[in-house]
């Protein structure tokens, strides 16, 4: 049986994640080059349905069509069954006019193809009630006296704009190349604001007027999706991401906000955990790498990852300056 063949209907993704905000459309082939491939459809009731999609050519390992790439979510967005199904079949037959050996699909729902998805991250998401003093009452005692313990150490929080990106882009970078993981090019978040306008915020984290961390958190209908956050690690002690977090969910209260998305994590990892404790719950993600050309690309996957590990050291023992040089050329190819 053909992978792409479909075994029934994939189950509905109706409201648009943050991955289908038309924005991404110019702010990724603004920074990176890629090409956006966004299909809709509607059918003779009116319902619509879309499915956007970026052709990412990749020197030497070849093609890929990925939906969507650097954000956890994408896949098609419809009310209806049939859109749904009938956009990923398009899907395939672009990648493949394109020349594409491989299609990724970062879904909310199931799909109805004859593939399994991995399903070991998951978006970790917290309903937020009106009063941010309800969801003050609701945290346990660990996370209430970890946030006081920043403030005692003179931790303080702020708001702030698209002018203020290079102290995050300095404090974000760092932790990067801890991890081993190529950085994100500035202006791919310079351009970010540029195009999401007043529906994009920063909150930096501050002491004695240093920036020691921060996030940039964006809007998406009723929900503030936090994809990127990053505090420098000799604070550690001073628990800046637990009053980081706390600040942005009392403003994200405060404007009306019901849901925070957290992002995405792994399920029962460190980043898992910090999540859990603020209340947030799993919302399940469906991976899929999906082979055009050949069959055995899911075992494939799953032998790469020490690959990925030796890596991912290596990145960390390369200078800090080379890594913030090499790493927006690295992390464009990077698609996930």
């Amino acid at each position: 049986m053909d992978s792409t063949a479909s075994l029934g209907s994939t189950a509905l993704n109706t409201q648009p994640h943050l991955a289908h905000a038309p924005e991404w459309a110019s702010v990724i082939e603004r920074t990176y080059g890629h090409a956006p491939l966004y299909l809709t459809a509607v059918d003779a009731d009116g319902q619509s349905g879309l499915l956007p999609a970026f052709v990412v050519r990749r020197p030497i390992v070849g093609t890929i069509v990925t939906s969507m790439p650097f954000l956890d979510g994408g896949g098609p967005c419809s009310a209806s069954p049939m859109l749904a199904d009938g956009l990923v079949e398009r899907l395939f037959s672009e990648a493949r006019r394109v020349g594409a050996g491989t299609v990724e699909i970062r879904s909310s729902a199931r799909l109805g193809i004859s593939w399994t998805p991995l399903e070991h991250k998951v978006n970790m998401l917290l309903e937020l009630p009106a009063d941010a003093a309800d969801l003050w009452s609701g945290f346990d005692k660990g996370v209430r006296n970890q946030i006081r313990k920043a403030e005692r150490a003179g931790l303080v929080v702020r708001s702030a704009g698209a002018e203020d990106l290079n102290a995050f882009y300095g404090v974000f970078a760092a932790r990067m190349h801890e991890l081993g993981s190529p950085v994100h090019a500035l202006p791919f978040f310079k351009i970010i604001f540029d195009a999401f306008g007043d529906r994009a915020r920063l909150m930096l984290v501050l002491k004695q007027n240093a920036v020691v961390g921060g996030l940039i958190a964006l809007a998406a209908r009723d929900t503030l999706v936090v994809p990127w956050a990053s505090c420098a690690t000799e604070y550690r002690a001073d628990c800046p991401n637990m009053l980081l977090y706390w600040e942005t969910l009392r403003l994200a209260c405060g404007l009306g906000f019901r849901h925070f998305d957290f992002g995405r994590s792994t399920r029962n990892s460190g980043t898992y955990a910090f999540k859990r404790q603020w209340g947030a719950e799993e919302r399940p993600l469906y991976w899929y790498t999906i082979p055009l050309r050949r069959s055995g690309h899911r075992r494939a996957h799953a032998e790469h990852e020490p690959t990925a590990a030796r890596l991912a050291s290596l990145w960390r023992h390369l200078p800090l300056t080379l890594t913030r040089q090499l790493g927006p050329r690295v992390r464009k190819y990077l698609v996930q």
